[in-house]
């Protein structure tokens, strides 16, 4: 698992228009890296909204969004096209990039025991650096959060 003071595992994973997005496209600029569970589920549709919501004053911060599920290309751009995201959705369909940031593991929703992404932001600095982890991140007021301790 990694931990804030280290740097990001790098990675490569295609976006929802099939172009291959790398960490390092982003050095020298703040990143937001979100891991959700799955597109257009109600938690995910609030947390990917609110940062839509709130785009402008990330844009005007300097700091880049992604957002990572297991979900394909397909998915993702039917869920960025139904909620107009204007940030990039990676397809992790393989598994390694969530592995390789500690993000899958045991859960449970509606008192089944569930594998899977374990919602979890990342915010690296424009050194490649992770400044602070949120883990079982609530979507309740997140993305305001993330602006008061990043932007």
């Amino acid at each position: 698992m990694v931990e804030a003071g280290e740097k990001a595992p790098a990675f490569s994973l295609k976006d929802a228009g099939g172009r291959t997005v790398k960490l390092s496209d982003f050095k020298g600029k703040k990143l937001v890296l979100y891991f959700y569970p799955k597109d257009d589920t109600p938690g995910c549709t609030k947390e990917a909204c609110s940062f839509r919501d709130d785009f402008s004053k990330y844009k005007k911060a300097g700091i880049e969004i992604l957002g990572v599920s297991l979900d394909d290309e397909q998915s993702h751009k039917k869920f960025a096209g139904k909620y107009d995201l204007p940030f990039t959705l990676l397809a992790d369909t393989g598994k390694e990039v969530s592995r390789k940031y500690g993000v899958l593991g045991e859960k449970s929703f509606f008192g089944k025991k569930l594998f899977g992404v374990k919602r979890t932001t990342f915010l690296i600095d424009e050194s490649g650096k992770i400044r602070q982890i949120f883990r079982d991140v609530k979507v309740e007021g997140h993305s305001k959060e993330i602006l008061e301790k990043f932007g």
